[in-house]
C-alpha cells in the first residue's frame, strides 16, 4: 500500500457562483434582469415572472436541486445566493410592474386629454312653453296684489260647475259652455269658477284667491281650443265695489302688457255676476287698426268679470247685505296670443320647434 490517501484524490468543490443544474447564478441574474427590463406590458412581464420564479421557473428548479450538492457548506452558500437572487428578481419585477402601470396611466391621460382652449359645445336647453310662461307671470302679478293661488279638480260635479254658480239645469247659459259630460252629474269643468264655490264653502270672508287650471269646451278654431288654460279670480270682503274690480284688473293689464296698452270695459252678462263686464285690450297684431285676429275691431277680449251675484253668496252661506265681491276669469292662451302677437291659437299646441324656439 502507498501513503495514506494515495490514489483516492477528493474531487474539487464546484464554485459557489455555479448553478446546480443549468446556467450559473450570475448568468441567470443577468439574463433575468435583461428580460425584465425588456417587458413592455404587464402581460409580458407576468410571463417573465412565471418563467423565472413561478412553480416551474428556472430559479425555483435550481432551489429544488440544492439537495444534489454533496457538500453541506456548499448547499448553504449556494442556497443563500439563490434566495438573494430571488429577492432581487421579485423586487425588479415589482419595480417594473409599477413603471409599466405608471406609463399606461400616462398614456391614458394623454389620450383622454381635453384641450380647454377649444370652444365648448353648447348644450341643448329646453324652454318654458309660452303658455306656461304667461301663466306664471299672470299668477305672479296677482300674488303681488295679495291673492292666494288655489287649485281644484278638472273632473267636476254639475252642482259646483253650474248650479251653485246660479246656472240651474234649464238655464240657457249652459248652451254657451259646450260641455263635455261624463254622466248627468259629472263633467269636465268648463271654467275654473267651481273653485269659487269650493273656497267660499270652506272659508269665511275675506277671501282673495286666483285659480289656475285646464278647462274643457267643445269649441275649436283659430282663436279657440277644446282644452285651454284659465285663471279665475275671486275677492270677497266688506265694502268691495266695481271700482275695486276695475282697479285690480287695470293694474294687472298694465303689469302684463305695459302701461301704454289701452284697455276698456264693456258691459256684458254672466249668470254668476251682476253687474258684469268684459275687459278688452288693444289688439297687439294690428295695434287697433283691425285684422283677422280681432275680427276688424282693433280690440280683443281678455277676460270676463263682474260683481259676485248675491244668490251665489247665499249659496255658500254668505250674507250679501254684509259682504260683496268681484270675480273674473281669463283664458291664458288668449292672453298669450295678445302678448306675443300670435294669430292662430293652434300654433301653441302643434309643438313645432321652429315656433317654440322664438320664445
Amino acid at each position: 500500500m502507498g501513503e495514506k490517501g494515495a490514489g483516492t484524490s477528493r474531487p474539487a468543490s464546484r464554485p459557489a457562483s455555479a448553478g446546480v443544474d443549468g446556467p450559473s447564478i450570475e448568468q441567470l441574474r443577468d439574463e433575468a434582469m435583461r428580460r425584465i427590463g425588456e417587458a413592455t406590458d404587464p402581460k409580458a412581464l407576468e410571463a417573465v415572472r412565471v418563467e423565472l420564479v413561478g412553480r416551474h421557473g428556472q430559479l425555483t428548479a435550481m432551489l429544488r436541486s440544492l439537495g444534489r450538492l454533496p457538500d453541506p457548506e456548499q448547499r448553504r452558500r449556494v442556497g443563500q445566493l439563490l434566495n438573494e437572487l430571488r429577492a432581487q428578481l421579485e423586487q425588479a419585477l415589482e419595480s417594473r410592474r409599477l413603471a409599466l402601470e405608471e406609463e399606461a396611466h400616462r398614456q391614458r391621460i394623454e389620450q383622454e386629454r381635453v384641450d380647454v382652449t377649444l370652444p365648448g359645445r353648447k348644450p341643448a336647453v329646453g324652454r318654458v312653453h309660452p303658455v306656461y310662461a304667461t301663466l306664471a307671470d299672470v299668477l305672479e302679478l296677482f300674488v303681488g296684489m295679495g291673492f292666494e293661488v288655489v287649485e281644484g279638480p278638472e273632473v267636476e260635479l254639475d252642482y259646483y260647475n253650474f248650479q251653485a254658480l246660479n246656472i240651474p239645469k234649464d238655464h240657457p247659459a249652459r248652451d254657451m259652455q259646450d260641455t263635455f259630460y261624463v254622466t248627468d252629474e259629472v263633467l269636465l269643468r268648463t271654467h275654473t269658477s267651481p273653485m269659487q264655490i269650493r273656497t267660499m264653502v270652506r272659508r269665511d270672508p275675506p277671501v282673495r284667491v286666483v285659480v289656475p287650471g285646464k278647462v274643457y269646451r267643445r269649441d275649436a278654431d283659430v282663436t279657440h281650443s277644446p282644452v285651454f288654460h284659465q285663471v279665475e279670480g275671486l275677492l270677497v270682503d266688506e265694502g268691495v265695489t266695481m271700482a275695486d274690480l276695475k282697479g285690480v284688473l287695470t293694474e294687472f293689464a298694465r303689469g302684463l302688457y305695459g302701461p301704454q296698452r289701452p284697455v276698456r270695459f264693456v258691459p256684458s252678462y254672466f249668470p254668476f255676476t251682476e253687474p258684469s263686464a268684459e275687459m278688452y285690450v288693444q289688439c297687439g297684431v294690428c295695434k287697433g287698426a283691425g285684422c283677422r285676429s280681432c275680427k276688424g275691431s282693433g280690440w280683443l277680449e281678455i277676460l270676463g268679470s263682474g260683481m259676485v251675484h248675491p244668490q251665489v253668496l247665499r249659496n255658500v252661506g254668505y250674507d250679501p247685505e254684509r259682504v260683496s265681491g268681484f270675480a273674473f276669469g281669463m283664458g291664458i292662451e288668449r292672453i298669450t296670443m295678445l302678448r306675443y302677437g300670435i294669430e292662430d291659437i293652434r300654433l301653441l299646441y302643434e309643438n313645432d320647434l321652429r315656433f317654440l324656439r322664438q320664445f
